[in-house]
């Protein structure tokens, strides 16, 4: 089975005692390659220097809405330098946390907007985190027309009216780890309902780690566990089309 890791977060201290180990494991488990996502500005340059080095690895670069309160003046600009690098494929992570609010709501939906601005210049697709904000989020998404490149709704945690809708405006769902949970019975129904031509396989590594390794660090290789449970959601072997998807939407031809 070949898998994809379209949301991974490499760069993050979670992995700096052994990352190439970790780098290592996913090129034993037949992952053909990984998008690898900024939050804010330093690890955004720490995930273009890391794609830099392994050649399986991509760069989205992007300010997180938890971030966004913190961003320097000229940030954009810097975003669109670091998008010069032939392996940045995306710009991400960005959106709207209403759940957590780090950044006041006014600030996270001015940076939001700063950003999807930048990608429809660059031409590139977006990654996008909601959390407790999918009316704001969708509303800002549908008030700037289709998008050229598309994007993804990262880690997708809403009911089938919401995926219907961001599948509608063009936008694939993101799946990682909940989908193995007990009781996410509402993720697999969007899974069922939406089908494997629009959805990605991702980690969010290190965090959402599948069962059966939820509560301990996530990491790429885990990504087999989330397309494994999709297969078994749909009634059949999915990873070459999620692999299609990944490929279609980044860019990426390995």
């Amino acid at each position: 089975m070949v898998v994809v890791d379209t949301h991974a977060h490499l760069q993050m201290s979670h992995f700096k005692s052994d990352r190439e180990e970790i780098i290592e494991r996913f090129n034993e488990n037949g992952i053909l390659f990984i998008i690898n996502v900024g939050t804010n500005i330093t690890d955004s340059r720490e995930t273009v220097e890391l794609s830099k080095k392994y050649e399986k690895v991509f760069a989205a670069i992007g300010v997180h809405p938890h971030d966004s309160k913190d961003v320097e003046k000229n940030y954009i600009e810097i975003l669109e330098k670091l998008s010069k690098n032939e392996k940045v494929v995306a710009i991400g992570e960005i959106g709207l946390d209403y759940y957590r609010n780090f950044s006041p709501q006014e600030v996270q939906q001015k940076v939001f907007v700063e950003q999807l601005l930048l990608a429809k210049e660059l031409k590139l697709p977006i990654v996008v985190h909601i959390r407790d904000a999918y009316e704001e989020a969708y509303n800002i998404l549908e008030s700037f027309g289709p998008f050229e490149k598309g994007g993804v709704i990262h880690s997708f945690s809403a009911n089938s009216e919401w995926a219907l809708k961001f599948v509608k405006l063009g936008f694939y769902l993101g799946i990682s780890g909940p989908i193995t949970y007990k009781r996410n019975e509402q993720l697999r129904e969007v899974v069922k309902l939406v089908g494997e031509q629009n959805i990605l396989s991702e980690t969010d590594c290190p965090y959402l780690t599948p069962h059966p390794y939820r509560g301990k660090r996530n990491e790429p290789a885990y990504v087999g566990y989330v397309v494994k449970k999709i297969n078994d959601i749909i009634g059949y072997d999915v990873s070459e089309t999620l692999v299609k998807n990944a490929r279609s939407l980044f860019g990426v031809n390995l």
